[in-house]
Parts: C-alpha cells; sequence; structure tokens
C-alpha cells in the first residue's frame, strides 16, 4: 500500500531541516531526550527514525544506536549525515535484529504511521532486553480522529476549535502540510493501550506535554489549546530466576 512517503521524503527533510520542526524542537524533545538518557541506556533502536534525527541526539550521548525505517530515500539521507551511524531500511514489523539486543527502543512519531501497529509493538518489545525500556511519543488519538480536516476556523480566519469525530473508528487518512502527503493511521487511545499491555509491557510514565518556549507564541499557543503529542514509556519486566 503506497503511504506517499518515498514521494514526500524531499519535502519532509527540507521542513524538518537539522534540529526539527516545532513540535519536536519545543514539546516532545525537552521530554523525550531526558527520559531516553535517564536508565543510561548503552544500545538503543530508533524504530522509524526518518532522516535520523533522534538518532544522532542520542549517538551524542555515547549510546550505540540503531536506526531502522522503511522509506529508503529518508534512510540515505540519514546515512549522508551520520556517516559513522548504523541505518538499515527495514520495517517495524519485521525487525531484522536479534531478541533482546536493545536497552531502549523509541518511537518517535512513528506508531501513526505502521499500518500493523500491534505487530510492531510485538517487534520492539521483542528486541528488548528485560528491563528495557520502550519510549513512545505519538499523535494524541483525539488529534488524528480529525487529522485530514484540521481545525474548525470562524469567518475570520481564526482558529475556532478542534473538531473529534467518529473516534472508536480505526482507519487511514492522507494528510497534506508543506508540501507532505502522507498516510495517518487513526486509532483510539485505548488500541494502543491493548497491544501494549498484549506485549506484556509495563506502563511507567505518561505524559501530555506543552511547548516549553515561547518562540513563536502563536505556535505555541496552538499546542496548548490542545495538547498535540503523547508521551508513553514502557518497560519490559525483567526475567525471574525461579
Amino acid at each position: 500500500m503506497d503511504n506517499g512517503w518515498q514521494e514526500s521524503a524531499r519535502a519532509w527533510i527540507a521542513d524538518m531541516g537539522k534540529r526539527g520542526d516545532f513540535g519536536r524542537r519545543y514539546v516532545l524533545d525537552p521530554v523525550m531526550l531526558p527520559r531516553a538518557l535517564a536508565r543510561a541506556p548503552r544500545t538503543a533502536l530508533d524504530a522509524g527514525c526518518g532522516e535520523g534525527r533522534f538518532c544522532r541526539m542520542l549517538r551524542q550521548h555515547g549510546i550505540a544506536v540503531t536506526g531502522i525505517d522503511p522509506t529508503r530515500a529518508l534512510i540515505e539521507t540519514a546515512r549522508q549525515r551520520d556517516p559513522k551511524g548504523v541505518y538499515s531500511q527495514a520495517s517495524a514489523e519485521a525487525l531484522p535484529l536479534a531478541d533482546r539486543s536493545f536497552d531502549l527502543v523509541v518511537s518517535y512519531l512513528s506508531l501513526i504511521d505502521i499500518p500493523d501497529m500491534a505487530t510492531a509493538i510485538r517487534e520492539m518489545a521483542r528486541v528488548l532486553v528485560p528491563g528495557g525500556t520502550l519510549l513512545i511519543a505519538n499523535l494524541n488519538s483525539f488529534n488524528t480522529a480529525c487529522a485530514d480536516t484540521g481545525w474548525i476556523k470562524d469567518r475570520s480566519g481564526h482558529k475556532a476549535h478542534y473538531p473529534i469525530d467518529h473516534y472508536l473508528e480505526e482507519r487511514s487518512m492522507w494528510v497534506e502540510y508543506r508540501g507532505i502527503r502522507i498516510r495517518n493511521h487513526h486509532r483510539p487511545l485505548s488500541a494502543y493501550m491493548s497491544a501494549l499491555l498484549g506485549a506484556g509491557l509495563q506502563l511507567t510514565h505518561f505524559d501530555e506535554p506543552a511547548p516549553i518556549a515561547e518562540t513563536s507564541p502563536s505556535r505555541a499557543a496552538s499546542y496548548r489549546r490542545a495538547p498535540w503529542f503523547l508521551v508513553m514509556e514502557w518497560v519490559k519486566p525483567p526475567l525471574v530466576v525461579k
């Protein structure tokens, strides 16, 4: 199934730049990076690494990082920007990696792009060491419920409210912005929680972060009106020795 990523890769790379967009820099990174480093992981997997931005951030802290992404153009850019990094074109639903290989697995805004989310979560859990952490940033499900519609605006063009409709209906939709056209997946939060609990993981952190900076106050205000993202940390239980 076409998901638009190969065709949108050039526009995506330009939109991200080297440091990421507003949501990543001022909403998610201030939460994701400290939590990724909190347990001092030695090895990490970024499942859906895109052009490798978060992999490079983790590598700056001495972590041995592997980045995987199914989009060839994004992986090629990741390798160009980080020639010493480890990047592979692969799907999160079929990770070409050994069991219990990583202390940390990161899914940074990638679950919304994955058709078979439950299988991908099982794969992420499989490659975690016992006691390892799965760190997730995702779009809030009330956001994705009408992501193809976006804000409802008043007669003056100002954002009036953000709609939520057909929330419990899982579906895919085409989303277009700034030259990017990609297929995203809406699922209710319960679908994610069921998949994560079904993979035997234990929830240790949940947050709906707000912007930390006043850079671009109007953009920050939009993120404060409706929390765009959620961050979850799940731990794979350690082995019990009898």
